[in-house]
């Protein structure tokens, strides 16, 4: 079994780190000093939830063409990454391999094999010149929804912060080998990883609330407790959020909770800064595109008016613009 990790940093090798630990053949795909740490010295991963740490020496490399067929790609980059450099996945591939698109996000694929008259169409906030649909194709692909949280301490060093929730599924909800097959080779390897029958569901769960909460993060430097408790900042929160349901449920998405006890389950995260707001602090490209235009995108598609999305969209595009933290999917 070979399993590549594409695009290796904290989440990345993260889970490249407990699949190794499992016994199972990784290869980390990543750059710069981590790739050169890891290569020279390895990768040591400590958890900070588990209070364990695990050294290994795994595969790594920037160039994909060195590597074996894989039997999954778990594709971990910033979603403008994933956008861009699909192409580059091809060497990897053999007609069996599967690609697991942890991204944050809808992603490109969220319309094949959606059993509606949306069948098909393509979401070009995500994936602007189709390279991930036409590279990789939506026949490879498995959804997933990633909810460990970890960061990169120093190269060929990730800390684990919390989180072990890692479901997947199949497109069109079927429970196949290929889901099954890799739900058990992660949940033996620590990560709780179920096969969803309804994948998309997972995915909007966890958006609706980053849809929100990661602009306005980055607009106010608020962490996510003090947006919940700022009236004017949650209540801009609220107003996204109802938008961003409303366009999930012409969907067939159907919400499990109130949009209250969304808010409430992250203002109990505490002093916690968005990947947004950490995204700009640190002068890194922010996907911003990924977790808000791509919801106004949806809206226009089942035609659900989102002005407030539209609006906040486009003021922490400009902050990121001028901050220098925003690539332009389009080039």
């Amino acid at each position: 079994m070979n399993i590549c990790i594409f695009g290796s940093g904290a989440i990345g090798s993260y889970i490249g780190a407990l699949l190794m630990k499992n016994g199972i053949k990784v290869s980390l795909i990543c750059r710069g000093e981590h790739l050169k740490a890891i290569q020279n010295k390895g990768l040591l991963m400590q958890s900070a939830e588990t209070n364990t740490e695990y050294f290994c020496k795994p595969i790594a490399t920037d160039d994909p063409n060195t590597l074996e067929k894989q039997d999954y790609i778990i594709v971990t980059l910033k979603a403008h990454s994933a956008a861009l450099t699909a192409n580059t996945l091809t060497p990897l591939f053999k007609d069996s391999t599967t690609v697991v698109s942890a991204v944050n996000g809808l992603p490109w694929w969220y319309f094949y094999k959606a059993n509606n008259q949306y069948e098909n169409m393509k979401l070009q906030s995500v994936d602007p010149k189709n390279l991930q649909w036409d590279y990789i194709t939506p026949e490879r692909s498995l959804g997933c929804v990633v909810y460990p949280a970890a960061e990169i301490k120093a190269p060929g060093h990730v800390y684990h912060i919390e989180g072990d929730r890692f479901p997947i599924g199949e497109p069109d909800g079927s429970k196949s080998i290929r889901v099954q097959g890799l739900s058990k080779i992660l949940i033996s390897s620590g990560l709780k990883s179920p096969v969803r029958k309804n994948i998309r569901a997972d995915i909007w769960m966890k958006l609706w609330g980053n849809l929100a909460f990661n602009p306005i993060s980055a607009l106010t430097g608020e962490t996510l407790e003090e947006i919940a408790n700022n009236n004017k900042s949650c209540t801009i929160v609220k107003k996204m959020m109802l938008e961003g349901q409303a366009v999930a449920e012409a969907l067939g998405i159907n919400f499990p909770i109130t949009l209250e006890k969304r808010i409430e389950g992250t203002r109990n995260v505490g002093a916690h800064k968005t990947s947004t707001l950490q995204d700009l602090e640190l002068g890194r490209p922010m996907e911003i595109d990924a977790l808000t235009k791509s919801v106004s995108e949806a809206g226009k598609i089942v035609n659900i008016p989102t002005p407030v999305i539209d609006k906040i969209y486009e003021k922490v595009k400009l902050k990121a613009i001028k901050a220098g933290c925003y690539i332009n999917p389009n080039l």
